[in-house]
Order: structure tokens, then C-alpha cells, then sequence
């Protein structure tokens, strides 16, 4: 494995001929992300200590036995997640990736960006077709008879309880997989197909610790891809890198997209 880290003192990151090479020549790449590139941002992560489960445990605020339960404490707890990401902006994470999707583009190339965060700020920095494992917290639907349900938050910042569904009555919940519920059938396998079949595999800012995602950069290296993991801090799969970017992404994923560029 090739590691790489982040010099502070200098700013400086030295990356392979051979590396940069792979990059611009590749014709299937494929990226997942985490809740570190969020992180950046200023969203905190699940697992952070003073982050947003804090003070609940995740069944009562992420599972729909929760959410029957005490309705009113989930909505108002996703109302304030609502809140924090619209405060936030995207990184130069989120716009390093833009550029790269751009760029494979223009080259006819395949370019599949796979996230487990909920937040949608790829799409704010303005990456298209984004494969969202987990959903997200701007869409919802009914929970009984799962239309979906036009909910603008900048517009309701205040409400604290479920809007009630049009067609049914039924309380309306944030379009995010709850533990206990199954991903997105086309997510997933869009995702599954992207790892076996792609040349290079970028795993950004993701503790591998949640399954099926975290089986993706190992999918993809088993098919013969060049597994790039991209985080500050070691994970459970790590060790099985390539290349293995030791910085966060927002000042590794720009200074290697540079060196890509400097043809």
C-alpha cells in the first residue's frame, strides 16, 4: 500500500507518474463517500461524541417503531438536522468531485458517485446523478401509503410534528432508510455494478463500518480496481488500500485532482 500524508508545514502532496496517470486514462471510475466529507462542512457525524445522537439512542430517532412511537421528538430531531444543512455549504471536497465527474465526462468515461449521506450536498456543489444508498433528509413521503409528500423546510422551520399525508392522513417521515428497512433496490444495485465493473474505486471520508457499503471498495478491488481510500483517519479496510490519502478530503481530493489536471 502507497500512503500518503498530508505535509502541513509545507502543503504538499506527492502522488505517483504512475497514479496520476491511471486517473486520467481510467474509464470506469467509481467513488462512495461518507459521513467525513459532511464532516467538513460542518454536519456532524453519527459516531462524533457530541454529534447528533448524543443524546438519544439511534432507535429512538431513526427507526420507524421510534417514529410511531414518539413522532412528534423524530420529526422536530430531523427538523433540526433540516436546519444544519441548510446552514452548511459544500467543501472543495464536494467541488473536487464535480470536476472529476465533468472530466470523465468530456473523456466518454464512466463516472458513478455513490454516497451514505443524507444531506444532498453533492448535488448542491452541483454533481448530477447521485447514488444516494440511504436516501435523504430534503424528499419525504407517507408512511402508510408512501406517496410522496412536497415539504419545503426553509418554509415550516418551526414545525415540530409530522405534516399529515393528502391522500391518506397518514404522518408524513423524512425519505432517509431507517435501521431495520432495506436500501433502495436500484441505489444498491447501481452501486454493486459500478464497484465490479470499475477501473479505479475512491472510498471518501467512510468508516466502513456500515454494510452493504462498506463491502463496496472490497467488491471493486476484487475485480481488479485500484482501491484509493481518501481519510484522516485509519479504518477497517484500510489496510487493504492501494493508495491510501491520509489528509481530509477537502485538501486532498483538490490537491490530487491538480496533479491529475497538469498534464
Amino acid at each position: 500500500m502507497n500512503t500518503l500524508s498530508h505535509r502541513a508545514q509545507t502543503s504538499e502532496y506527492r502522488f505517483s507518474a504512475e497514479l496520476l496517470n491511471t486517473l486520467r486514462t481510467a474509464k470506469r471510475v467509481a467513488v462512495l463517500t461518507g459521513a467525513g466529507i459532511s464532516a467538513e462542512s460542518g454536519v456532524a457525524t453519527f459516531r462524533d461524541p457530541n454529534g447528533l445522537w448524543s443524546k438519544f439512542r439511534p432507535e429512538e430517532l431513526a427507526s420507524m417503531d421510534g417514529f410511531l412511537k414518539n413522532p412528534n421528538l423524530v420529526w422536530e430531531w430531523y427538523q433540526a438536522r433540516r436546519e444544519v444543512v441548510d446552514s452548511v455549504k459544500p467543501n472543495p471536497g464536494h467541488f473536487s468531485l464535480v470536476e472529476m465527474q465533468k472530466y470523465y465526462a468530456a473523456e466518454g468515461s464512466e463516472f458513478t458517485l455513490i454516497t451514505q449521506n443524507v444531506d444532498r450536498l453533492h448535488q448542491a456543489a452541483g454533481s448530477q446523478n447521485v447514488v444516494e444508498l440511504h436516501g435523504n433528509i430534503i424528499e419525504n413521503y407517507c408512511s402508510r401509503c408512501k406517496e410522496p409528500h412536497e415539504y419545503v423546510y426553509a418554509a415550516n422551520p418551526a414545525q415540530k410534528e409530522p405534516p399529515r399525508c393528502a391522500y391518506c392522513g397518514g404522518m408524513v417521515r423524512p425519505a432517509v432508510v431507517w435501521f431495520g428497512e432495506m436500501l433502495p433496490v436500484d441505489a444498491l444495485e447501481t452501486a454493486s455494478e459500478a464497484a465490479s465493473a470499475c477501473e479505479v474505486f475512491f472510498s471518501i471520508g467512510t468508516s466502513a463500518e456500515v454494510y452493504p457499503a462498506a463491502g463496496l471498495p472490497l467488491e471493486a478491488k476484487r475485480n481488479g480496481a485500484l482501491f484509493i481510500e481518501v481519510n484522516p483517519n485509519e479504518t477497517a479496510i484500510s489496510r487493504y488500500a492501494d493508495v491510501r490519502i491520509s489528509a481530509p478530503s477537502g485538501e486532498a481530493l483538490p490537491a490530487l485532482w491538480e496533479a491529475v489536471m497538469k498534464k
